[in-house]
């Protein structure tokens, strides 16, 4: 199998069916889903039955981001993993083969695309999403900025360096602090898009910041410290 594409959800009825109808309708032929669930207790699962895929449950009790992922990469075949939210959908079908064309440069660790807001997306996420992901391609071999709501990574890689099952978030900048300190790149690819109802910090989640600045000062903080 050349690409896994692992979805986690949780409660994401309203938007799994269009996610997955965009992932199955994708130009490159070669490619299985994973679908990694947090415990859903709406119709999640029940959409996702129609479409051929594999499904690991995460149980809430054990819950990470890191632990998710690595649950369904476990469970994956493909040389190359995807990584997309359940509530995230691709724009076009050349997303998978817009990621993946990256990798002929064997330097290159991970991929993240693009996200783009919804027309009734509010105001503060339109501009966390537009500020955040812009429309030129980077190449980024200090930059370690990474955003798992989309993106790929080589399985290779992740063999060596699975994602942090301790984090409360942040799991996807910190592999790529790892992999970008061995001398790899990672890639930012514009033309890979997706739709993503909510922006990256989520409004005016306080929770949800405050989880999030405690990530970043232990790493701050690690930092220092070499």
């Amino acid at each position: 199998m050349l690409v896994s594409v692992v979805i986690r959800t949780r409660n994401e009825a309203e938007w799994i069916g269009r996610c997955l109808f965009a992932v199955a309708n994708q130009s490159l032929a070669d490619f299985e889903i994973v679908l990694v669930d947090n415990q859903s207790t709406d119709e999640t699962l029940q959409i996702a039955s129609s479409h051929d895929l594999k499904v690991v449950t995460v149980p809430t009790r054990e819950f990470t981001f890191g632990r998710a992922l690595n649950a369904g990469i476990e469970r994956a075949s493909g040389r190359y993993v995807a990584i997309v939210s359940g509530h995230c959908v691709p724009r076009d079908n050349y997303w998978l083969a817009k990621l993946l064309g990256n990798f002929q440069d064997p330097s290159v660790a991970g991929v993240y695309g693009r996200q783009e807001p919804l027309p009734d997306s509010s105001d503060l996420d339109k501009r966390d999403l537009w500020t955040t992901f812009g429309i030129e391609r980077r190449v980024q071999s200090r930059d370690y900025f990474f955003h798992n709501a989309n993106s790929m990574i080589r399985r290779s890689v992740w063999a060596r360096h699975p994602f942090n099952e301790e984090l409360n978030g942040l799991e996807d900048r910190m592999w790529a602090k790892q992999v970008v300190a061995e001398g790899q790149v990672i890639v930012y690819e514009p033309l890979a898009s997706v739709f993503h109802h909510h922006g990256i910090h989520q409004g005016r989640d306080e929770k949800r910041a405050e989880r999030v600045v405690r990530v970043i000062e232990m790493k701050l903080n690690s930092d220092q410290r070499i």
